[in-house]
């Protein structure tokens, strides 16, 4: 129904029964794990409501030049951005709204023009289609701006917006949006997808680590994440305990001079190996480094559930920190002493 879209059938039903039946809502929410599709199901949708498929797969943005263009902003000064809302509208009645800068945030100045530019009517057919991938990345002022428009959407507009956590977005943009689950794809449907791009290197890693999202599968950059993941082994083995803390504080100093490294992309890799540690604390083989499977387990049983939850509420606290453009060495180091401090206190307890 939505060519070259692999997996979720209930989603792509879901979708596909809107487009039969006219019945489309004015604003939907397509929430799931990141890369699992869901701003690629989203262009999808838009070009079966406003044709030319071509021009609306430009504004794809894993495409390299879209990253580029991306990756450049980073370097602007933070007026200039202001100035120059991010946008993609390869497609004049589709428009794509991305996260923006260093700390890759949905703006106020791209809501202000995305409400600026929902007043006018589509220049072909009877509607527009507006994708804002990651809202969840939005700052607080963005969202408020965003809600305006939510509450007297112009007639002719529809809204897609993709979220990785539901959660955390605002009630009121939660209760204005119709609900589109995507889910992880299966082994099998996994497969399918990795069959469709022989031109993909080490795909049995790819696979694993992208753990059901086609999209980690393809942009996974296997040697950048081996050295992220190095580095948060070693915090999470000092945070337990069980390594001296000079062997975090090598990975502590050479990341702390990495200005191109983002504190993000350390919090996912750590995320993955606490939910792994965390499948082996209770018998299941990891999900997605079974290729450390070994060193996981020597970890795995020293570890308590409550310095488990710990260790994922730091990594969920410091993911929201990193949006304010904290020091990542100090806030890393600072998360390595809690975890130690939490080790030792259940140590001392037995």
């Amino acid at each position: 129904m939505f060519p070259d879209f692999h997996g979720n059938a209930r989603a792509v039903e879901t979708l596909e029964g809107m487009i039969e039946s006219g019945r489309i809502p004015q604003t939907l929410l397509l929430d799931g794990p990141d890369g699992v599709g869901k701003a690629t199901l989203a262009r999808r949708f838009a070009a079966r409501l406003l044709g030319r498929a071509d021009r609306i797969e430009q504004d794809d943005l894993s495409l390299p030049a879209n990253l580029e263009r991306v990756a450049e902003r980073e370097k602007w000064a933070a007026e200039k951005r202001n100035d120059e809302p991010l946008f993609f509208a390869s497609h004049p009645d589709f428009l794509t709204f991305s996260p923006d800068g260093p700390l890759r945030q949905i703006g106020i100045p791209q809501m202000r023009f995305l409400r600026e530019q929902a007043r006018f009517a589509p220049l072909s057919g009877a509607r527009r289609v507006f994708l804002i991938d990651r809202i969840d990345r939005a700052n607080e002022q963005a969202a408020n701006s965003l809600l305006k428009t939510l509450e007297e959407p112009p007639p002719h507009l529809i809204l897609i917006v993709t979220a990785a956590n539901v959660y955390d977005l605002l009630p009121t943009i939660r209760s204005r949006a119709v609900p589109v689950r995507l889910s992880p794809l299966g082994e099998s449907e996994m497969e399918a997808f990795l069959s469709t791009r022989p031109e993909l290197d080490r795909r049995e890693r790819r696979r694993t680590l992208a753990a059901g999202s086609p999209g980690l599968a393809v942009s996974v950059d296997v040697e950048a994440h081996d050295r992220r993941r190095a580095a948060m082994l070693a915090l999470l083995e000092v945070g337990a305990a069980k390594a001296k803390f000079g062997a975090w504080t090598k990975f502590s100093e050479s990341l702390g001079a990495a200005k191109s490294e983002r504190l993000d992309d350390y919090l996912e890799v750590a995320g993955t190996l606490v939910e792994d540690l965390l499948l082996l604390r209770h018998g299941h083989p990891p999900v997605r480094h079974s290729d450390i499977r070994r060193n996981l387990e020597t970890l795995a049983p020293a570890l308590s559930f409550p310095w488990l939850r710990l260790a994922a509420g730091e990594i969920e606290e410091l993911a929201r920190f990193a949006r304010r453009n904290i020091q990542k060495s100090l806030a890393l180091d600072a998360m390595a002493v809690k975890l130690r401090r939490e080790a030792r206190s259940v140590s001392l307890r037995n």
